[in-house]
Parts: structure tokens; sequence; C-alpha cells
């Protein structure tokens, strides 16, 4: 009798164990299952945002690459500073045209027109343009001081000639008030084989501010490439513009000596 009494309760205990355990196995199914409800409700409330901001990223793509740009200049068609649509990546909103009718589904137009800022023609004041040594222009050089570095200048001091040839000489333009320079054309000096072969561009929205460098699409100092002769035009386009007052033209690099002749682009919303 005995042993079975004991029979009877080591079974009971084995079967109360399994219930337990069967139990606790039914709690934590279920609080896996209330997890898995919880985690598909999280993702479905994520996938709009991002759908928003691939959306947003998408418009912002539509101003810099997604669309053919439109082709027009308000100077003729044999004019030196006649050159194609640049495509910024910033630029102010009221600079922006809005798109011609006629193009309005598959081109826009953003900085569209170019105008010379006066280099050449003289509008350009001498007090506009400086040098990092322009004080010590004395005797012969005073005749190659930088406000004669104006593109299609001829004759004796037809060009700035820095009074020394290393890299921490600059050409310096005040545009007396914050414009979008789009572009730079330079040459070399006009009687000589002198010229600059490259150069780097700072520049500035007021004269207390730093230097900033123009960049290129890697964060690097932008290097533009000069002249290989004494009287071609070399054009570089800046892309984006450059929204600034004070634009400063540092050579890198040259032929003999730093000489240079130039002229700035302007980037309009018009003809005018």
């Amino acid at each position: 009798m005995e042993v079975t009494a004991r029979c009877a309760a080591v079974l009971f205990l084995l079967l109360l164990s399994q219930a337990l355990i069967a139990v606790h196995s039914q709690e934590e199914d279920e609080a896996v299952l209330e997890e898995e409800v919880v985690v598909p409700e999280e993702e479905e409330e994520a996938v709009p945002e991002e759908e928003l901001q691939e959306e947003d990223q998408q418009v912002i793509e539509t101003w810099t690459s997604n669309t053919k740009a439109c082709t027009c200049d308000c100077e003729s068609a044999d004019s030196p500073t006649r050159v194609p649509t640049v495509i910024p990546t910033v630029l102010p909103t009221s600079l922006l045209p809005p798109p011609p009718q006629a193009h309005s589904l598959n081109c826009m137009p953003e900085c569209p027109y170019h105008r010379a800022l006066g280099f050449e023609s003289g509008s350009v004041t001498s007090e506009q343009i400086s040098c990092s040594n322009q004080d010590q222009y004395t005797g012969w050089y005073s005749s190659w001081m930088p406000s004669n570095a104006r593109l299609n200048n001829q004759g004796f001091g037809c060009a700035w000639l820095s009074k020394f040839n290393d890299p921490h000489q600059w050409i310096q333009i005040d545009l007396m008030e914050v414009g979008v320079v789009s572009g730079i054309l330079t040459q070399g000096r006009c009687d000589a084989d002198e010229w600059i072969t490259k150069y780097s561009i700072q520049y500035r929205t007021v004269e207390t501010l730093n230097w900033i460098y123009y960049k290129d699409q890697t964060g690097n100092n932008r290097v533009f490439y000069g002249n290989s002769d004494r009287t071609s035009m070399v054009q570089n386009l800046l892309r984006p513009p450059i929204v600034a007052r004070y634009i400063r033209l540092l050579p890198l690099g040259w032929h003999t000596r730093i000489a240079i002749r130039m002229e700035l682009l302007m980037c309009m919303n018009k003809c005018s």
C-alpha cells in the first residue's frame, strides 16, 4: 500500500510539472505573437516617411541633373562672352526665371543669360581691381598694375604682371555689391609669352568675413586650368555660380611669369 501511494504521489508531481511547463510555454508564445504584431505596425508607419524623403530628393535632383537645360544668351554669336547655359546647384530664388512655355516640359533655364562684368569695356574701374602687392608697383612695374588686367587689352602695359612669382599672389575684384558670378575668361600677356596656367578662386560677401575657396564636388579646392599661349581666351564656367561681392583669382602655375588679362561673366535672369 505504501509503495502504491508513493508511486501515485510521484505520478501526480510529474503531471503537475508538465502542466506548469505547458502554461509557461503558452505565455511565451503569446508574448512572441504580440511582438510580431507590433513590428509591422512600426514599419508601416515608417514607409510613408521614407517615400516622402525620396520624393523630396527627386524634386531637388530635377533642378540639378534630371532636366535638360535651355540654351539662350544675350550676346551675339561672334561675341567672346557668348556661353552655353550653366546648370547651378545653388542660386538665389530671385534669379530663377520662369521656364519658357515652349520648353516647359523638357528644359529649364537657370542662369540662362550671361554678360561681361566690364573689364574689357572699361565699366569696371581701376579702383575695383587690386592685387597682393599693389603698393610696391613703381618704376617699370607701374605700367603693369592690376587695373590693366583687361580682356583683349593691347600695347605696352596690356596686362597685370605680378611683381613676385610665387603661390602667394592674387588679383582681386570688388563688384561693389553682391552679385552672381557665373564664369571667368583669361588671356596671357599681349606682347610676351607669359601667362597663368592654373589658378584657384576665393570669394566673400563682405570685407569682414574670411575668404572661402571655391570647392569641387569632392570638397577640395577647385583648380581651374588657364592659358597655353598669349592670345587665346580660356573660359571656365562656375557650376554653381558664386554669390559674392569680392572675388580673388590665385595663380597656382604660370609660364615664365604671372601675367593675366581677364573678364568676369555675370549671371542674369533676363536680357537687358
